[in-house]
């Protein structure tokens, strides 16, 4: 038998990476906020993993609401060093996924302060500005993400060499996405 208050989180998080049942995710860690509040497990918020499985379900202003507390949270605590860029991410793609282009390309651009080289933000950014018109800056934009993935800039999380992350992009031999 396992102990439930000690795995409960990261059961919640093995689910929403690895098994991808999110509905069951978001249980686990509504469950785990409920014992112990809004902790952490693998470097994240048990919200940030509610708000990332969220996305996986298609339910975009749901996640864009609770990465922007949580972002407004670091933000206001410890100050925009302390937001993780990951974070920045995944609400850029909340923008990106309700059409919110401009204000997608302004969050990827907070992560990209902090991640510089970060290939899968510049590729959604680069998406972002052709949705715009913007297509000369983003064939730019999209040069510098194949090179920054061909170095192996990409999500940085550990457990990305067992298991692709959502929204982490592909890259063949050929330069190009999958």
């Amino acid at each position: 038998m396992h102990d439930k208050d000690n795995y409960l989180n990261y059961r919640g998080f093995i689910k929403c990476i690895f098994a991808k049942t999110y509905r069951e995710a978001i249980f686990d860690f509504e469950e785990a906020i409920s014992r112990h509040g809004n902790s952490h497990v693998m470097d994240h918020s048990y919200r940030f993993y509610i708000a990332l499985s969220l996305l996986q379900l298609n339910e975009f202003e749901k996640a864009e609401a609770i990465f922007k507390q949580e972002v407004d949270k670091m933000l206001q605590e410890h100050g925009e060093d302390w937001v993780h860029h990951l974070d920045l991410f995944y609400y850029g793609i909340s923008q990106y996924e309700q059409g919110k282009y401009d204000m997608a390309i302004k969050t990827f651009d907070r992560a990209l302060v902090q991640y510089q080289q970060f290939s899968d933000a510049k590729y959604y950014k680069a998406v972002s500005l052709v949705h715009l018109g913007k297509t000369e800056a983003a064939s730019k934009l999209l040069e510098e993400a194949q090179q920054d993935r061909k170095n192996g800039y990409t999500i940085n999380e550990d457990n990305v060499i067992y298991e692709r992350y959502p929204y982490q992009l592909r890259y063949d031999s050929s330069g190009l996405y999958q």
